[in-house]
């Protein structure tokens, strides 16, 4: 019951948050704040404010405030991101600041700069909220990069149709001024009329296309005992799937962290979720790989062994982090085959 009004309470801000700015986002980039609603902190002034993330990139996010207002966070090395327990009993759970998701219903606390944003000391969120932003961001992210590919395939094509269209009435007044026939003049229209057809069978596959993923490729890095720093063989094999996945169309990253069984099951779940952040810190950092390209990482923990715990080599297997780059079906698979081939008309 208590995730539920949590979600519901997600929902309502997402529909707050991103509903209204869906006309602005043509001309907006992703992580630029609207300035028609945005909020100035004073430079050296101490604020809290609670609200709900509505954009994010690797070292800032834009927090929709309770009134409405948009204000500018800014992280750094020492912003400490921690559970908002209810329990005064309880050690507050710590968190990487990969968790700060769209759709999170935070806290932060820090001080103004001087271009009027607020630099984060504290972030506090409770674990409810972080579980629907995780279940909303899984399902947005991959929804928005496969529908901005395909508007603009889909653009493309219908400029193409209507070039082909113009060509069919072009070519149909010259063969009927030049042969006066109307066995030429059907002729061409049909060639047209098969590069329309042929337009329209491809727009049908893409839109029908757009949640099938196939994955590129994958690879897997390891770590030592109890650590989740990423080792200089590692940063190589990362360096080599973050170019090969700029070179792709439509692509996503699916970023999984596991543990062996040494040590208690919750400090492996944790240390297998730092190790995904690291991946996709080092990734977003190194490459510039955008947020909204990776899907939300998750650390398996124990789960999902990929070799036997009771022996030291297989220990050392399973305590990985597994990259995968899934790209769309639907914008990477050639065309469906039409014959385009033009018609003799003759003397």
């Amino acid at each position: 019951m208590r995730v539920n009004k949590v979600f519901g309470s997600v929902l309502l801000g997402l529909v707050f948050g991103f509903g209204i700015t869906v006309s602005a986002q043509e001309t907006k980039k992703e992580g630029q704040i609207d300035q028609s609603r945005a909020v100035k902190i004073p430079a050296g002034a101490k604020q809290k404010v609670r609200g709900v993330i509505v954009s994010r990139d690797a070292y800032n996010f834009i927090l929709r405030d309770m009134t409405g207002g948009d204000v500018q966070v800014n992280l750094t090395n020492l912003t400490k991101v921690e559970e908002k327990k209810s329990n005064p009993f309880r050690r507050s759970k710590n968190y990487g600041t990969t968790q700060l998701l769209r759709g999170l219903t935070i806290e932060v606390e820090g001080r103004g700069d001087a271009n009027g944003s607020l630099v984060a000391e504290k972030v506090k969120m409770t674990d409810d909220a972080l579980v629907v932003a995780r279940t909303v961001e899984s399902r947005v992210t991959p929804v928005e990069g496969r529908v901005g590919d395909a508007e603009g395939r889909i653009s493309q094509a219908e400029a193409n149709a209507q070039r082909l269209s113009g060509q069919l009435e072009e070519l149909t007044a010259i063969s009927n001024a030049a042969r006066g026939g109307a066995k030429a003049a059907q002729d061409t229209a049909d060639f047209a009329i098969a590069g329309v057809s042929a337009t329209n069978k491809r727009i049908d596959q893409i839109v029908s296309t757009l949640d099938d993923y196939e994955p590129k490729r994958g690879i897997t890095v390891n770590f030592k005992v109890g650590s989740f720093k990423l080792s200089p063989d590692a940063m190589a094999t990362l360096d080599e799937i973050a170019t090969q996945a700029k070179t792709e169309r439509a692509y996503v990253i699916e970023v999984t962290g596991f543990a062996s069984a040494d040590g208690k099951l919750d400090l492996n779940r944790r240390l297998s979720q730092q190790r995904a952040d690291a991946v996709v810190r080092y990734l977003a950092e190194n490459h510039m790989i955008p947020l909204r390209r990776i899907v939300t990482p998750f650390g398996y923990g124990v789960a999902q062994p990929i070799a036997d715990n009771t022996t030291r080599e297989g220990r050392e297997q399973n305590r990985r982090v597994e990259v995968k780059i899934l790209v769309n079906k639907g914008l990477t698979s050639p065309p469906p085959p039409v014959n385009m081939t033009r018609p003799n008309s003759g003397e």
